[in-house]
């Protein structure tokens, strides 16, 4: 099929691009990691076990909104491991985006932080939303980001997923511990903008504990301790 006169935001264009993106980035590099963006009440969902910096538009499974095949690829290509934790989001947050990510980071933070990844008092925490709303976290609040355990296959976690989604109702990322992490947003533009603002709280929590500095302590400095909230 042409897809040439699709808009460039198209999800069929759009998550081939993102997939590069991530594949440089170092998210998604192995065949790892997933992207699905909704448009329209259809889902558009990359496929597993493919090169993610070569999908093409017309790799792309496509589902309803309850979940439901409606196209797939004429190649092929096995649908993504992460459907389920996709359709997570979708159902139980109206989430417009998912992104899966296999960084490095995000899998060292599952190492060091026990349940859940917390930091505060960074200029990049004013980038996540609290839950679905329009409003951000103030830089001095608490980051917080839940972390569940890992299982054989990606699909046995939707359970798991589900359970800590209810109980971080703010939350827009959970962590797989020696995995990765999700992240969703209500469009594709705050789903990518969170997740670069995730990962690079990420790394700098990691180098913040190499030099010894807490990065959930609040500085003495701070003139803020009466107005932080957490995150979830």
């Amino acid at each position: 099929t042409d897809y040439t006169d699709l808009p460039a935001e198209h999800p069929r264009k759009l998550i081939p691009e993102l997939c590069r993106l991530f594949y440089s980035n170092g998210w998604a590099t192995g065949t790892g990691g997933g992207i699905s963006i909704k448009l329209d009440n259809k889902i558009y969902v990359a496929p597993s076990g493919v090169q993610k910096e070569r999908i093409q538009p017309d790799d792309l499974f496509v589902l309803d909104a309850a979940g439901e095949m409606i196209e797939k690829p004429k190649k092929a290509l096995k649908m993504s491991e992460c459907t389920p934790l996709f359709l997570n989001a979708y159902l139980e947050r109206n989430a417009g985006a998912v992104m899966h990510s296999h960084s490095e980071d995000a899998v060292l933070v599952t190492m060091l932080w026990e349940k859940e990844f917390r930091c505060t008092h960074l200029e990049m925490i004013k980038g996540i939303k609290i839950g679905g709303t329009n409003d951000a976290l103030n830089y001095y609040d608490d980051l917080v980001v839940p972390i569940i355990e890992n299982t054989p296959r990606e699909a046995e976690l939707k359970e798991r997923m589900l359970e800590t989604m209810k109980a971080y109702p703010n939350t827009n990322a959970i962590l797989v511990r020696r995995h990765g992490v999700y992240i969703w947003g209500p469009t594709w533009e705050r789903a990518k903008a969170m997740s670069e603002c995730y990962h690079y709280l990420f790394s700098l929590c990691l180098k913040m504990k190499q030099f010894g500095i807490a990065p959930d302590m609040v500085p003495q400095t701070s003139a803020y301790v009466k107005d932080r909230k957490p995150s979830y």
